[in-house]
């Protein structure tokens, strides 16, 4: 999958419409509730660093990792411009390895979704249960089976902007659960021309049966999953979902 490349150029640009301090303040809340109001928290997939940088802010001292060189690249400009001490590191999060332990782990913006097999779900989770603190956090969202079966599969989403334009094809099999992003970006260049790339992506979507057996395969103990952004119980018809996890096993 060649993913994040170019797209990672213009990536803030079309993201314009996340609420990304809400969705900071969402994720502050649920950290403070379980206990982490301050330390060292981990940004697992932190894309351009938007809400590494916001907790940060909090007061957090922060490691992003992101598998994408060209969005780390964004993160590392945007932590110049701030003078924030994060320090960012591109690994697959399949084989994450940090020099310690964390207090809390966070994965925002469907990054679980991209993990298409449960034995590399699995895998991540053991990975995040190894690198946190005793008792500390794991604290991700992921896309539900409602959503891409409903609202995203077989739909096609456009945007046209001065600067650039996308368009984004879904295609979704029931049957594997995967989805398929096909992107077309048209970026104009200095000499106001307009470049086509193209990118695939891919997600899965799981129930959140299947993640909650991954968590306890890994060894971690699960704790709680929310609708996203409230305190409300997972339903039918949630899009998106919240899940905590705590670290077991260490002393």
């Amino acid at each position: 999958m060649d993913a994040y490349t170019s797209f990672a150029e213009v990536y803030d640009r079309f993201m314009d419409n996340i609420p990304y301090k809400d969705w900071c303040e969402y994720v502050t809340g649920l950290l403070n509730e379980y206990g982490v109001m301050d330390g060292l928290i981990l940004d697992l997939g932190c894309g351009t660093g938007s809400l590494t940088e916001l907790l940060a802010d909090r007061g957090y001292d922060m490691i992003g990792v992101d598998s994408s060189g060209d969005m780390l690249q964004i993160a590392m400009e945007k932590r110049e411009r701030s003078g924030k001490d994060i320090l960012y590191l591109m690994q697959d999060m399949r084989e994450l390895e940090l020099y310690g332990t964390v207090r809390a782990v966070i994965s925002i913006c469907d990054c679980m979704n991209y993990i298409l097999d449960y034995v590399d779900m699995v895998e991540v989770f053991r990975l995040v249960n190894n690198y946190l603190d005793p008792g500390g956090i794991f604290i991700f969202d992921l896309n539900t089976i409602y959503k891409y079966e409903t609202l995203m599969g077989d739909s096609t989403i456009a945007e046209d902007r001065e600067e650039c334009s996308f368009i984004w094809d879904n295609y979704y099999d029931k049957e594997s659960r995967i989805n398929e992003y096909g992107l077309s970006l048209f970026i104009r260049q200095e000499d106001d021309l307009y470049r086509k790339f193209t990118e695939n992506h891919y997600q899965r979507a799981y129930s959140l049966d299947e993640v909650k057996m991954a968590i306890k395969e890994a060894g971690m103990d699960y704790v709680a999953a929310f609708d996203a952004f409230t305190r409300s119980s997972v339903t039918e018809n949630s899009e998106r979902i919240y899940i905590i996890a705590r670290e077991c096993g260490k002393e």
